[in-house]
């Protein structure tokens, strides 16, 4: 990084706050030393902590609020009432520039209204999506939206399309992302009319993008594609059923190797292999969701990580600054604002 950078922290959020958001940067030091942090919270219960990681208190400054979002308030709620909340004045530090980005391990509902109501959406982003990093047979790739918007029509899956792209081209180092619509089936006849619109237009971009086209759900944990884009309520019911289905495997899988002398004999002579099955399933690896699309870096924990999660999220947040996604989402969907524009030209004149 050629200079420092400054993450704003909403302490409070999350299952087990201040304690793993703080521990969390003490995990990140050694990886990124150059980053600075704003701790938005109550300080008497971060100061404390902070003494006990005198490295992370010589790059934090504290600011105070005893005001914090629970995961119970309901988005509206946090918004009006939340003004002086922990979160809500993290977010305000991006977009007042004292902050390059944010990252909150609280209620997501409650930060997505106040991100986009902070800091806006960019030039010609609809709707901001939640993208998140997921483990295939073909290594990492992205998906999006996970749950911020639950009824998506076309032109918002072909922003969420755009916005992956830009992502998996420039986070997950893939030279052309490939791109696939989440349907009920590859033909192009199947699917509801938003699905195969948005199809019809990434066909007829004239952008350099990769549409692979339709994919289907087992094809997320195969890896076909490195962008699956889909709505919200889809994307939320495939990741959580995608953690649920990993949950079953490892319950089961403990069962088998504990069930007698020889199983947990073989399983002491595969522990090696077991291990790195582990720890290429384990999801803190893969915690921080973004924001995508907002005007503003943002950045989701899941708010029952522990340390080294959070420090996860950091790197995520810091590398989606370094790299400028925002400003190559902002060019990408300018070009394709055109092929837009001359899809609306057409459905017009075609009656």
């Amino acid at each position: 990084m050629s200079k420092r950078l400054t993450i704003s922290l909403d302490a409070m959020g999350g299952d087990n706050s201040p304690n793993v958001v703080i521990a969390g940067v003490n995990t990140s030091l050694k990886q990124l030393p150059d980053v600075n942090y704003l701790l938005f919270g109550d300080e008497q219960k971060i100061a404390p902590i902070l003494e006990r990681f005198p490295l992370v208190k010589g790059v934090s400054q504290i600011r105070h609020t005893d005001e914090v979002v629970t995961n119970e308030t309901a988005p509206a709620i946090a918004l009006r009432a939340g003004r002086k909340s922990s979160m809500r004045l993290a977010i305000n530090a991006v977009a007042d520039g004292e902050a390059d980005g944010i990252i909150s391990a609280g209620n997501t509902g409650a930060l997505m209204a106040m991100a986009k109501f902070v800091l806006k959406t960019l030039p010609g982003i609809d709707r901001p999506a939640i993208a998140a990093c997921l483990p295939t047979q073909q290594g990492e790739k992205v998906m999006l939206d996970l749950g911020a918007n639950v009824l998506c029509n076309a032109n918002h899956l072909v922003q969420f399309a755009v916005m992956g792209e830009v992502f998996a081209r420039n986070i997950l180092d893939h030279e052309q992302p490939s791109i696939g619509l989440l349907n009920i089936g590859v033909e192009g006849v199947k699917g509801n009319e938003n699905v195969k619109k948005a199809a019809s237009i990434l066909q007829e971009s004239t952008l350099p993008i990769h549409f692979y086209g339709f994919v289907e759900g087992d094809d997320i944990g195969a890896g076909t594609v490195d962008v699956i884009v889909t709505d919200g309520f889809t994307g939320n019911v495939a990741l959580k059923t995608i953690e649920g289905t990993a949950k079953m495997y490892t319950f089961f899988l403990k069962q088998a190797l504990l069930d007698s002398w020889a199983a947990r004999l073989g399983a002491l002579m595969a522990k090696p292999a077991l291990n790195q099955l582990r720890t290429h399933l384990d999801p803190r690896r893969y915690n921080g969701a973004m924001l995508l699309g907002l005007n503003g870096i943002c950045v989701k924990s899941h708010g029952g990580t522990d340390a080294f999660g959070f420090a996860n999220a950091i790197r995520v947040a810091v590398q989606l600054i370094t790299e400028g996604v925002n400003e190559d989402i902002k060019k990408d969907y300018a070009k394709l604002g055109e092929v837009m524009a001359q899809e609306q030209q057409r459905v017009v004149a075609n009656g």
